[in-house]
């Protein structure tokens, strides 16, 4: 057994997530391709007559690591294009917040939610590589047993909820920086 080999419960936890994660991104950028391609334009990290092609590239990409996932002879090199887009997204994120521009849409949130660029972002995408990258891991030899397939259910759902759970806070942040902000005034006028 290698050192670096995964529980096979954890590894296909880490897996089912991605996927989840990635068929959600796919489908959002889908249901409003022009919405995503604005997304992509306003990171002006690409010339505007690459947009559709390279929109279409990076949902081929998502769906394609999706399915690859799922597939065990391949899933390990998938789990690896899932690191890297991943990193690509966060690199994109960090080059447009150290142009000093945090005003922009991520994209990644889809077309209903606006969600501003952030070092937050980065570092969730950042969690996600490691995620993606420790799911390329071999699993350990083990006979899975029945109660694995209710602990990886229980956990996939609790990754799903997390991650909802750290979007929601990252998307709010402004309006609760500026919450606090207000409370901290009105707090200071009534001393």
């Amino acid at each position: 057994m290698s050192a670096a080999a995964l529980d096979p419960a954890l590894r296909i936890t880490l897996r089912a997530a991605l996927v989840l994660l990635f068929v959600w991104a796919a489908s959002h950028k889908l249901r409003d391709r022009e919405a995503f391609r604005t997304a992509l334009a306003n990171y002006q990290l690409v010339p505007h007559r690459w947009l559709r092609p390279i929109s279409a590239l990076l949902v081929g990409a998502e769906i394609s690591v999706a399915l690859g996932l799922c597939i065990p002879g391949v899933a390990a090199a998938a789990a690896g294009t899932a690191a890297g887009l991943l990193a690509l997204y966060a690199g994109a994120i960090s080059i447009n917040l150290i142009r000093g521009r945090h005003d922009i849409d991520c994209g990644c949130a889809g077309p209903a939610r606006r969600q501003l660029l952030s070092v937050g972002l980065v570092a969730r995408n950042g969690v996600l590589v490691a995620a993606a990258l420790a799911s390329a891991l071999p699993a350990a030899a083990r006979v899975l047993m029945w109660i694995d397939c209710v602990t990886v259910a229980a956990a996939v759902a609790t990754l799903a909820l997390l991650y909802a759970a750290v979007d929601g806070l990252l998307a709010n942040a402004p309006q609760i920086a500026t919450l606090v902000r207000r409370g901290t005034h009105s707090e200071a006028a009534h001393a």
